[in-house]
Order: C-alpha cells, then structure tokens, then sequence
C-alpha cells in the first residue's frame, strides 16, 4: 500500500528511475540476496517501505514473525545500501514505537521514555531498531538516513483480508458484507472509546516524499542527531465508536453498531504530535470522511476486478 503510494507521487514529480521487486523477486531477509541487489543496482535513493505489518490480532498471533521479519529486513536493506554507497535512505516506521501510557499529542522525544503496548510491542521494538539503525549509520558514517513514523495509515491497496487486517479495511469490508448480506449488526471489537489518528495513504506518500527532497540543512534544524524520525500524521483523532458510524454511512449500512468490550482494543489514545513536518512546511490535505469514501471506491474496484 504504502510502497505503490510513494511510487505514484515519485511519478508525478517525473521520476523516471524508480527500482522495485516484489517480495517474490527478492526477499529481504536475505542478507546476501539484498546484498547483490544493492551492488548490482547501486540505487540514488532507498526508500524502505517493506514490513511485516498487521492489525491487533496478527500482532497478537504472530509476534515471533513480526519481530524476526521487521528486524532482519530493516538491518540487510540499511546495512547493504550502506555498503554499496547510498548515502540518502528514507526509512518508514509506526507510531506504534510510542510507549502506551505517555503524553498527547505524542512527540518525537517520548521515544523510549516507557512501556511499550504489549499487543504489539515486537513489532514496536523491530521499528525502534530500524529509527536506531538509521541514526547510528548517520553518526559513525556521515550518511544521510531519515525516518518518518506514520499514524495509522488507510487508502488504495490496503489488506482486506480478515483477520490480519488493520481497522479501516477491517471495518469496509465488514459494514460492506453485513450491507450485501441485509444483516442487522456488524459487531466492532472494543468499547469504541479509544481513540485513534488516520491518514490516507496518499497524504503519507506526499510527505515521504517532501521529507526526501528536503535540505539536510533544514531536516537537522528540525531533528536532534539522537531524535531524528519525523512524525507524519493529521494531528487530529477520532474514537472507534466515530470511525465506524463513519465507515457505516460511507459504505450505506443501515444496521446497528454491536461493541464486543471483551475484545482487545489496545492503547486508550494515539495522537501524533505533528509540529515538526508542519513547521516545515508540510500538512495532510486528505479529510477522514474524504479519504474513507476513496478506500471504499478502491475496495468495490477491486471486488469487480477480482
């Protein structure tokens, strides 16, 4: 999802070199794999866009994968880029790095600074090591490796399938069945009172790319050499209980909302603080109920198409 994004604004700005593979191509966590690619391919730029990713319950089933794949991934491409010369990476992290109990709007300086939210925390501690990885290459090679850590991202190209997917495409595809199907309740996991923070996926593309293009000079002014990653969000969030009954008028569901409060729901609120890329200049354009009406347009394409 993220990865295609960032292709489409790299086009638009007439990038005309842009170098991908698809995990089938290439799997990054093959150290010596990467390494030839890297040698052969001898990139401008590296753009670190590949995880192992999913929602609360894949985190909770799978953390063994999620730690081991998000790790040796992050450690072949920025180790190997290192090695073939690429001096400019642009690492994507998680907001999920943040500790589950610490300020709102969450800064870039409450990193490490407490307990991680344990549905997820292996996936947490594989990105703090990526956002690590970058800032210690900088420091002991002079390189110029960046980190974004992006909200909770949705849009074209997200994973619909069930259970490891993330809330929004979870939700779509949930509200859009119970419609088919004239159910009278979809059931939404949780209270529906924690809260949480969506950017559309395009709007995260369109700052990776601003983040990219900026002048060291201005990206260190805005950075700290052991706080470098940038947080990229809306700066605004909604509860669960809003996102659905969002969701619910967007796809045309006429039934009744179900909360499961025995089910896990997570961190009570994630909220970016955004100050940083705002006070250089960048902000998200896309609106929630905007980009929400765009995801489902892309699901019911995707429907057909399949």
């Amino acid at each position: 999802m993220v990865g295609a994004a960032i292709i489409r604004q790299l086009e638009k700005q007439g990038i005309e070199r842009i170098i991908t593979r698809t995990h089938t191509e290439l799997d990054l966590c093959e150290q010596v794999a990467v390494r030839q690619f890297m040698q052969e391919q001898k990139p401008d730029f590296v753009v670190l866009a590949a995880a192992k990713v999913g929602g609360i319950y894949a985190n909770n089933e799978y953390p063994a994968e999620f730690i081991y794949q998000n790790m040796m991934i992050e450690a072949n491409v920025i180790h190997e880029a290192y090695r073939a010369g690429v001096q400019n990476l642009l690492f994507l992290g998680s907001s999920c790095i943040y500790p589950k109990f610490t300020h709102q709007p969450m800064a870039e300086s409450e990193l490490l600074t407490g307990s991680l939210e344990p549905t997820n925390e292996p996936y947490a501690v594989a990105k703090i090591a990526g956002i690590k990885l970058c800032e210690s290459y900088n420091r002991q090679y002079g390189t110029d490796f960046r980190s974004v850590m992006p909200t909770n991202l949705y849009g074209p190209g997200d994973n619909y399938q069930g259970m490891n997917s993330h809330v929004v495409p979870a939700m779509i595809k949930r509200f859009h069945e119970a419609k088919e199907n004239n159910l009278s309740s979809v059931e939404v996991w949780g209270t529906g009172k924690v809260m949480r923070e969506f950017l559309h996926v395009d709007d995260m593309a369109a700052a990776s790319v601003f983040i990219m293009q900026l002048d060291k000079e201005i990206y260190q002014a805005n950075t700290e050499p052991m706080l470098s990653h940038i947080n990229v969000g809306t700066g605004e969030d909604v509860t669960i209980a809003e996102l659905a009954g969002l969701v619910k008028e967007v796809v045309g569901f006429k039934g009744e909302l179900v909360f499961d409060a025995e089910k896990p729901e997570g961190t009570p609120r994630k909220l970016l603080n955004v100050d940083r890329i705002n006070n250089m200049g960048w902000k998200a354009s896309i609106d929630l109920r905007t980009g929400l009406e765009n995801a489902y347009q892309c699901y019911l394409e995707n429907i057909v198409n399949d």
